[in-house]
């Protein structure tokens, strides 16, 4: 393995922190850029990461104790402070940027008004803003960019969902066929989700006008908290979010049980959904970091999922581990009540990946997580109070259920 220059754009988050330290673990020269709003939402919704997040100093200082290894650190906002972000590229040269810098959550970004228009304005203007500083620059840099499975929408349309691209078939006015390979037409569920499609289409226009090599990672929901690195020292430790906004649906419900409050399925709970576990995750940045697409005019799109269960099926699992009690609340997303969905995955597979699965027992570890930091739990932010519509606001918003 080449050791590569990285730069890691949102490395203090949930997904970009551990794999910042595992690409560092591979031999890479890493460094992370952050402007810290993860954390200031936490205090702006008055939440909090189930486990103790240490600041990036005792992070870095951390890491360098246990391997050896530096990881540098600028604290840039890269959607706003777009001289300061060139200024870095253009000293640092980085062979490959990782970009995890969006505001991640569906909930969060159909909270209201604010949420919405900053949601929009953070997400594609610190897209833009990378690409266009390296196109400027005349760099050769990979841009990998963790994007989201929503962009494909819910709807169970019976066919499985390729990795990005649609194979079509038109016909033209002289009677013939002609072949299309194109982006697979967009339903996004979420202001958050639609910021992820709408990348899709800078990410296009970068790569066929200015040959930028860049792949597009379709993630699914991500379960677990740690990963072989952040397991070397509490400072390292992950964020678990278990609040109504950031949480994901598995981590949340294994802290529900762990404080003996109600797993809360919204609605029928049969909604599908693909996922991942962390320690996939970083695996898998690793493998797209090593095969970077060719100048080709084409993005590089891979569907980064393990498995898909239903909302109701997880619950039933937990519920069975635990004893915890199952309660139905209304469901804030305005979405079908019941969805199937299958995924193609093989090209992951293909280079390597061996996906940790939920069949695996490996929950034990989120749930030991979950049980440990019980004490930090804030019931009153579990349930999920961010709805779709307006007509969903006025009374019809689940209360809390008593601990």
């Amino acid at each position: 393995m080449k050791m590569k220059n990285i730069l890691v754009i949102g490395g203090d988050g949930f997904c970009g922190w551990p794999t910042a330290l595992h690409l560092s673990n591979l031999g890479h020269k890493v460094s992370i850029v952050d402007n810290f709003a993860r954390r200031e939402i936490d205090i702006e919704l008055g939440a909090n990461s189930l486990t103790p997040i240490c600041s990036m100093k005792e992070r870095l200082q951390a890491w360098k104790e246990e391997t050896g290894k530096i990881i540098a650190f600028d604290e840039i906002d890269v959607a706003t402070d777009y001289d300061q972000l060139e200024k870095l590229l253009a000293s640092l040269k980085p062979d490959t940027i990782i970009h995890f810098g969006e505001q991640r959550a569906a909930p969060y970004s159909m909270k209201g008004s604010y949420e919405k228009c900053y949601t929009v304005e953070n997400n594609i203007s610190a897209t833009h803003n990378i690409l266009a500083a390296i196109t400027h620059l005349k760099l050769d840099s990979h841009v990998v960019h963790l994007g989201t499975m929503g962009v494909y929408g819910y709807d169970d349309d019976g066919i499985e969902i390729p990795e990005g691209y649609l194979k079509v078939y038109i016909p033209g006015d002289d009677k013939q066929i002609y072949p299309r390979d194109i982006l697979y037409p967009t339903n996004p569920g979420s202001v958050y989700h639609m910021t992820k499609s709408m990348d899709q289409l800078l990410f296009q226009f970068y790569a066929k006008n200015d040959r930028l090599r860049i792949t597009d990672l379709h993630q699914g929901i991500v379960w677990g908290t740690q990963t072989a690195e952040t397991k070397l020292d509490d400072r390292l430790i992950n964020r678990f979010d278990y609040d109504g906004d950031y949480g994901t649906v598995l981590n949340r419900f294994l802290m529900q049980a762990a404080i003996g409050h109600p797993l809360t399925v919204h609605g029928t709970g049969g909604q599908t959904r693909a996922f991942i576990h962390i320690q996939d995750t970083v695996q898998c940045l690793a493998l797209a970091v090593e095969n970077p697409p060719e100048r080709n005019g084409k993005v590089k799109i891979l569907n980064q999922m393990t498995e898909t269960h239903t909302v109701r099926d997880l619950a039933n699992i937990v519920s069975k581990i635990t004893d915890a009690l199952i309660a139905n609340v209304d469901n804030p997303r305005n979405e079908a009540a019941e969805n199937g969905l299958r995924v193609c995955n093989k090209t992951f597979i293909s280079l390597g990946l061996k996906p940790i699965t939920l069949e695996e027992g490996l929950m034990d570890e989120t749930q030991e997580i979950a049980m440990r930091f019980a004490k930090r739990c804030q019931v009153n932010m579990i349930p999920c109070v961010s709805t779709w519509t307006e007509n969903q606001r006025p009374g019809l918003v689940q209360k809390p259920l008593a601990a």
